[in-house]
């Protein structure tokens, strides 16, 4: 098979309602931004294969892709799918984001990555399949921890209802105007993650049911968002805010964001976005207020998902 010259490209993501609680069988809201992953793909004339991207430049071959940890997703993503192919290609990666904000880094540069080398081949893109095979990369990567929303983001776009374990993707027909403040830091999820299940074995019945009112107010939250009634939806951010609270994946800068955000008229509600202990604060609607001490992010929701073409 000779391969063509394509670009693909998937949105960032930024979660929005349902953080932990999703891992737990209970649904989450999304929203794919308009920070984008692109990627180009060149074939070549040997079997070599080449990456490029802001953290650097890696090259071997179809026949033995030797490990880089800065491109594990880009290479897990050339693992599943370039069997059988023979002709090698340059990758050339540019990120519309930081990879130390999160905003989805890692699921977007998978499902671009996986999106290019499906066109490459001159295969039809199926979202579902980009869906399920970006998922089966990035939890192989992290040592089997994700949800897959971020991958669900950058794969249908918009604003959307997940749930995990049936993978369930539900788009909504309208998408929030969004203030979004990066906090400074950010703690890796999977660490995260190890914070919470730490908390959750002092007291596994209260966090069973936190987990829970994180689902009611996450379903409450679509169908409100569904009827552009935002008011509703402001008043259930802070609701969650304070059930991650008391999950214990706040902290003093987060919080105080948080609140400076609900002060600024235009914001109808505020919590932390992503899983907690750094990264980034969300407010709903655009604020009026410019600066902050901290970098916020010029985000607006994307509709539009993973994406690939002919070379322009």
């Amino acid at each position: 098979m000779t391969l063509r010259a394509v670009q693909a490209s998937a949105p960032g993501s930024l979660m929005l309602m349902g953080e932990h609680a999703v891992l737990r069988g209970q649904p989450a809201i999304v929203c794919a931004i308009s920070k984008r992953m692109k990627v180009d793909l060149t074939p070549r004339d040997d079997d070599a294969v080449v990456l490029h991207s802001a953290l650097g430049t890696h090259q071997t071959t179809l026949d033995d892709l030797a490990p880089n940890d800065s491109f594990r997703f880009v290479l897990g993503a050339i693992r599943a799918c370039c069997e059988g192919v023979q002709q090698g290609f340059e990758l050339d990666i540019r990120s519309g984001m930081s990879h130390q904000m999160g905003l989805g880094t890692s699921a977007a540069v998978t499902v671009a990555t996986l999106a290019a080398l499906t066109g490459a081949q001159q295969q039809t893109l199926d979202l579902r399949c980009l869906l399920d095979a970006s998922l089966k990369i990035i939890r192989k990567a992290q040592g089997g921890v994700g949800s897959g929303a971020d991958v669900a983001a950058s794969t249908y776009g918009g604003c959307l209802r997940y749930f995990a374990e049936s993978q369930e993707v539900v788009v909504l027909p309208t998408t929030p105007k969004l203030t979004v403040l990066y906090s400074g830091s950010k703690m890796p999820t999977p660490k995260v993650i190890a914070v919470v299940e730490d908390n959750r074995k002092n007291q596994p019945e209260l966090f069973k049911k936190v987990e829970a009112l994180i689902g009611d107010v996450v379903q409450r939250t679509f169908a409100a968002a569904a009827l552009e009634d935002w008011e509703t939806v402001g008043e259930l951010m802070n609701i969650h805010q304070g059930l991650m609270d008391a999950m214990g994946v706040n902290n003093a800068v987060l919080s105080e964001l948080v609140y400076d955000l609900r002060e600024d008229p235009n914001i109808l509600g505020s919590k932390i976005s992503g899983s907690g202990l750094g990264d980034c604060v969300v407010g709903l609607g655009k604020a009026m207020r410019h600066e902050w001490g901290v970098p916020a992010l010029a985000v607006q929701v994307d509709s539009t998902g993973a994406t690939v073409g002919p070379m322009p």
